[in-house]
């Protein structure tokens, strides 16, 4: 069992090897969930994005339809995170 310190501002860092179990890298969001008698269940949060969110929000940045192309380039930068 790995044991953390809390700092005084209610911190913990969590060490490398935790955090390549979890296949966490920087930049990436961890979620909690509380369960009874104190214990917390910690994992990698995921990407829950849904194509209405895609669509929402590239509404109004073009003034004519998207050719498949121009969609297909817009899905690989947003996945890639290179928008």
């Amino acid at each position: 069992m790995t044991s953390l310190a809390v700092t005084m501002k209610g911190q913990v860092t969590l060490k490398r090897e935790l955090l390549q179990h979890l296949g966490i890298k920087p930049g990436e969001r961890i979620d909690f969930d509380k369960l009874p008698g104190g214990e917390l269940r910690i994992r990698a949060a995921r990407p829950s994005g849904t194509i209405d969110c895609f669509i929402g929000r590239h509404a109004g940045k073009v003034e004519r339809p998207l050719t498949i192309e121009e969609m297909n380039e817009l899905a690989a930068s947003g996945w890639t995170g290179t928008e």
